[in-house]
């Protein structure tokens, strides 16, 4: 098969997207519920990631710091290489104190974003605001139930979020699949 056969065979490369979506789904699902099935795991594991894209982001700005551009340039692409590589190797020495202080960082996160969503809320409460309101209830309590419940909130909060996550994608490749298994056979 080349490059054109998709242009010349639409169907064929339809069906076989789809085969891929679906396959891709199947895998995501399997994760997410992993994920949620072990949270705690889940979210060693993304502070793990975490970490070493921390290292890696170092090496980009120590190379842009080579890249030169004038010393005020050079100095500040050094200082954020070193404040990556040490949070990076926080990350990846520590992972559990790693783990919590992602947690606590995920409930301000989500505790600012309420309170951003509840004043565009007063302050436009056009056609659907109502929906905007309750995304900012909804985020308000899942914020300050990771805050309250913190640093035992660590152990489920990541991973489970996570997994949440991983499971719709899955879902949303599955129902790609198979819309494109129905464009295919039509």
């Amino acid at each position: 098969m080349n490059s054109s056969d998709g242009l010349a065979r639409p169907g064929a490369f339809i069906r076989k997207a789809g085969r891929w979506f679906t396959a891709m789904g199947i895998v995501f699902v399997v994760l997410g519920m992993l994920a949620i099935i072990e949270p705690a795991i889940a979210g060693l594991a993304v502070t793990i990631l975490v970490g070493w894209v921390l290292i890696l982001g170092s090496i980009a700005h120590a190379i842009g710091a080579v890249g030169g551009g004038g010393l005020g340039r050079v100095v500040w692409q050094l200082i954020v290489a070193v404040i990556y590589i040490v949070g990076g190797m926080y990350f990846l020495t520590h992972p559990l104190l790693g783990l919590g202080t992602l947690t606590l960082f995920l409930a301000a996160i989500l505790l600012v974003e309420a309170v951003v969503e509840i004043i565009s809320y007063f302050a436009n409460r056009g056609e659907g605001a109502a929906w905007r309101l309750v995304n900012a209830i909804v985020t308000l309590l899942l914020g300050g139930a990771i805050w309250i419940q913190w640093p035992s909130s660590s152990v489920w909060a990541i991973g489970t979020l996570v997994g949440l996550n991983l499971m719709i994608t899955g879902f949303s490749r599955l129902m790609l699949g198979s819309a494109a298994r129905r464009l295919a056979a039509a």
